[in-house]
């Protein structure tokens, strides 16, 4: 009696360490080896009678070292790859010494571990081709086996705790698409779910996981891993995006390493740590090695890193400098380390597109790493930031319009320009004549902002595919007007007169666009925004509608806003007649031009002048110029 209850005080004390107990962010230095010191868990071979498959299968139990009798426990189904039975984690992974490795350190509950033979046929052997139908085909069903036989059997023969929350599976490769498939697929049978190296059996992730409300609800937690050259990790990256898009709290750890046991036995080592205690799953996004390179990088580079929580890992190769930074609006010094790279880890940065540059001693170059896009006066770095409220944006399989690059010859300035010109799906074989936006960048970039920073074709495309705004040609021009410096009035008038006498006679001559007023707009953000004030003011003839982002005449310049407050005031009931859709927008109180534009607005209020404002959080940036498109252009030419 006194040994059982000092054993029981024991394994309380037990409890109490591997719940506060903190997690490595990886298996340290020989975590997978033999300790012969320690005590060591027991591994059986079981056989249960399947009547999904009409045979008697096998299948390996361990458990950890000394449990004692009286008590049930937890259990973790773990599952092999397409190449092996249910001898591969014993004989590749050695789960039984990571095991009992971490349990003599106090880091894992006590536990049982099933590891089945996940080819559910009568011949389940890892022999001949383990590609053919029959056999993929009984990966498949071992969903019922596992459910309908293997667990009742584990149930009545162990002493298993039997509720969801102490019944856990996980898997490498195929078997890892077997634990997401089943895990997910089955929320009232489990509650912590592990994908090491996920293998294309994985489901879409809409599939996976079509109730996500239900699986927050119901998950204590979803893992998932990856080696960084594995080829498989689109299948893994996939399904965090989508769980990431739709705030479903998970680990998406990724390590450097291939398809191999390398990085299988540390999500094992990692993923056991976590299981049945509590969990935080505010800290879930801290639980990766490296991060998963952005959109933005050129073909190769692995650096840039965006971390889960979208925080960024910079690396560069810059030997011979003394002082190295990146500037991201914030400038972060880097640290050299031995080989002469620069290191840094940056803050939580900005959903969506970010303009970066980096500073050798003190020279401001864009990143060799990444793609570079003019802004700021200059070609500049850019890296693009996962947005979960970016889908507008995405790339899907929608039908595509083009953007083709016109150079013209402006009689206005009388010399060649070039536009950008967005046309929609179909626009080749359509006979019908298209409205026209008119859309203008901001200043320190050019024509090409709104079709590469600015994402126009996708977000037009994913419009017009969801019936939400009419076909359309977009012409986004170049601003900038050579040989006028400054920005006033002067500067205003010549791109009132290249937009005139040069942008839309060319757009009218050479592409199947319409010619009045009510199949053109014009909008503009920040200084094109201001373009947009006053060409599509003072030629409200010409428009239905007018869309100014993160703008506003500026209140300490009264010789530029006073001359066109007063026009307005002069013409208003023209104005509002001519202009269908006045709409005024800005990226919150962060956003440079709000204070400008209130100012604006209130005039506006007390001239009469129609217009509807909206806002959407970020400042002065392009995840809000896009979001303002999104809005926007659904209004036009109804």
């Amino acid at each position: 009696m006194k040994k059982n209850i000092t054993a029981a005080i024991l394994l309380l004390m037990f409890n109490s360490i591997v719940v506060a107990q903190k997690i490595e962010k990886e298996g340290p230095k020989g975590f997978d080896q033999l300790r012969p010191a320690i005590a060591h868990g027991k591994i059986d071979t079981i056989s249960y009678a399947s009547k999904t498959v009409g045979t008697t299968r096998k299948a390996l139990v361990y458990t950890t070292p000394g449990l004692p009798k009286g008590k049930k426990y937890p259990v973790l189904y773990l599952l092999h790859g397409i190449g092996g039975d249910e001898k591969e984690w014993l004989n590749g992974g050695t789960p039984q010494i990571i095991l009992d490795n971490l349990f003599a350190e106090g880091k894992i509950k006590p536990m049982i571990v099933v590891l089945p033979n996940g080819r559910a046929i009568k011949d389940d052997r890892a022999t001949g081709n383990i590609m053919a139908p029959d056999k993929v085909q009984g990966f498949a069903n071992f969903e019922r086996d596992l459910l309908d036989d293997l667990i009742p059997f584990i149930e009545k023969k162990y002493p298993v705790l039997k509720d969801r929350e102490n019944r856990a599976i996980a898997g490498l490769s195929m078997g890892g698409g077997q634990s997401l498939n089943f895990g997910l697929g089955n929320l009232d049978k489990f509650a912590w779910v592990g994908g090491f190296s996920s293998a294309p059996n994985t489901k879409s992730p809409e599939l996976l996981v079509p109730n996500p409300e239900e699986a927050k609800k119901k998950l204590k937690l979803l893992w998932i891993s990856c080696g960084d050259a594995d080829g498989l990790i689109t299948f893994s990256k996939r399904t965090h995006e989508y769980l990431y898009k739709n705030d479903v709290p998970h680990v998406y750890y990724l390590e450097p390493g291939g398809h191999d046991f390398k990085v299988w036995k540390n999500g094992l080592y990692m993923f056991s740590q976590f299981l049945f205690k509590p969990v935080d799953p505010s800290s879930f996004s801290t639980y990766t090695l490296l991060g998963s390179q952005p959109e933005t990088n050129i073909r190769n580079a692995k650096y840039p890193q965006i971390l889960p929580d979208n925080r960024v890992v910079f690396k560069v190769k810059a030997p011979e400098a003394v002082k190295v930074q990146i500037d991201l609006g914030k400038k972060y010094d880097m640290v050299k380390d031995a080989e002469g790279t620069w290191n840094l880890t940056t803050d939580v940065i900005n959903k969506g597109f970010n303009y970066y540059s980096l500073l050798i001693d003190g020279v401001a170059v864009a990143d060799p790493s990444s793609e570079s896009f003019y802004g700021m006066g200059r070609m500049a770095s850019g890296i693009e930031i996962p947005n979960k409220e970016g889908d507008f944006y995405a790339l899907k399989n929608v039908p595509h319009g083009d953007i083709r690059v016109k150079k013209y010859f402006s009689r206005a300035t009388n010399s060649w320009r070039e536009m950008y010109v967005y046309t929609p799906p179909g626009y080749d074989n359509a006979t019908e004549k298209h409205p026209v936006l008119y859309l203008l960048h901001g200043g320190g970039e050019d024509q090409r902002g709104w079709a590469t920073q600015g994402k126009t074709n996708l977000i037009l495309d994913n419009l017009i595919a969801e019936n939400k705004a009419k076909p359309m040609v977009i012409a986004m021009l170049d601003g900038n007007m050579t040989g006028v410096t400054g920005f006033d009035e002067r500067a205003l008038k010549a791109f009132e007169n290249e937009l005139k006498m040069g942008a839309i006679p060319f757009v009218e001559s050479n592409f199947k666009v319409a010619t009045d007023a009510k199949n053109r707009a014009l909008a503009g953000l920040s200084m094109g925004g201001l373009q947009t004030l006053y060409a599509g003011v003072k030629n409200s003839d010409m428009f239905s509608s007018i869309g100014v982002f993160s703008s506003g005449w500026w209140a300490n310049s009264t010789t530029l806003s006073d001359p066109q407050y007063e026009f307005m005031k002069n013409n208003t009931a023209t104005i509002n007649s001519n202009i269908k859709e006045f709409w005024i927008s800005m990226g919150g109180k962060e956003d440079i031009a709000y204070e400008n534009c209130k100012i604006m607005m209130s005039k506006f209020d007390q001239m009469g002048i129609k217009y509807k404002y909206s806002e959407y959080p970020g400042g002065h940036s392009w995840p809000v110029w896009r979001h303002d498109l999104f809005m926007y252009a659904p209004l036009l030419f109804k």
